[in-house]
């Protein structure tokens, strides 16, 4: 049964993903259709106005927060499987929690756009953004999240150095540097492969705003669908480099070393200095919506704050940002 469950719901994030940014995923539901409203009702509770009960909820986005999300929405149908398990006073309907990746721009423009209930990102919300989403816009942060400065294990610099300055990186980055000589001179002149995100992830904008100022990423860099692609491209190549998630650049090195970080003008990215602001190049890893929360979609995000919310997170490598209620 619990089979068959996972293949219906890998199959409903399949038909999501054509939705993420265009139209709704069959199965869920426009604020309008699906009685989802601004107002609370009279008890403060959330409302799901009319006698329609929200039943689909889909999040699109950002692919750092996507298999946190994803695998909170499998757990949650598996145990569940209709809302009425959940809640006696929900209905009989099954649960329907889609989640596609897209990247963090594509998120915030479906929640927007009203074509997702929830957009992921992995970078700061835009002060414009929030005034899109309109006056009853909410934030959840679900982790910390910061970008390594990652060579290949096997790279010979691993062996000069642990620490790479700030100017250093801007200039491999922005392609100023295009060999590995250039960075040290004991080291041989093999070309220097850079690995980013691709430009509508939000570990772009990030990595830009923290690092590269008014440089732009050289156009020879390889773009990554995803962190976990980024993370294997530098893994498979010995003279590459790039900006890996600390999540993905934790589970990259889970069976074993691959990767090595470099710290930054001196900075390890450890969970402690991640918190603390040491290390600056970082971001949070959230869903927004512009809506008040439909009673469906509140038991969700419930879940997702929980212990069983807090355990996934850390097991992505990520860094919880909340504290698991009692």
């Amino acid at each position: 049964m619990k089979k068959l469950l996972s293949l219906l719901l890998a199959l409903s994030m399949a038909v999501s993903l054509a939705a993420c940014g265009n139209t709704p995923a069959a199965g869920s539901q426009n604020p309008a259709q699906s009685g989802q409203t601004s107002q609370t009702d009279q008890s403060g509770e959330p409302a799901n106005t009319g006698d329609q009960f929200q039943a689909s909820i889909l999040f699109c986005g950002s692919t750092s927060l996507y298999p946190i999300i994803s695998s909170l929405a499998s757990s949650f149908t598996e145990d569940n499987v209709t809302w009425d398990k959940l809640d006696p006073s929900f209905p009989d309907a099954n649960i329907s929690i889609y989640v596609a990746p897209g990247g963090s721009g594509v998120g915030v423009s479906a929640a927007i756009d009203k074509t997702a209930d929830f957009g992921m990102l992995a970078r700061d919300i835009k002060d414009s953004e929030v005034e899109a989403l309109g006056e009853n816009y909410s934030e959840f942060v679900v982790a910390k999240d910061a970008l390594t400065v990652s060579v290949n294990a096997q790279n010979p610099i691993c062996a000069l150095t642990d620490d790479m300055d700030t100017d250093t990186i801007r200039q491999i980055f922005a392609g100023e540097l295009t060999t590995w000589d250039q960075v040290d001179p004991s080291l041989p002149a093999e070309t220097i492969n850079v690995y980013i995100r691709d430009l509508s992830g939000g570990a772009y904008e990030v990595f830009q705003k923290s690092v590269m100022g008014d440089s732009q990423v050289t156009p020879s860099a390889t773009q990554s669908a995803s962190m976990t692609e980024l993370a294997t491209n530098i893994a498979g190549d010995p003279w590459g480099i790039g900006y890996a998630g600390f999540g993905a650049y934790n589970k990259a090195n889970a069976n074993g070393q691959v990767l090595t970080a470099m710290k930054v003008d001196g900075v390890e990215a450890t969970a402690e200095n991640i918190i603390s602001g040491a290390y600056t190049i970082q971001r949070p890893v959230m869903f927004v919506t512009g809506d008040v929360l439909t009673q469906s979609e509140q038991a969700f995000v419930d879940y997702v704050f929980s212990q069983t919310g807090y355990e996934v997170v850390e097991a992505n490598g990520y860094i919880p940002a909340f504290t698991p209620a009692a």
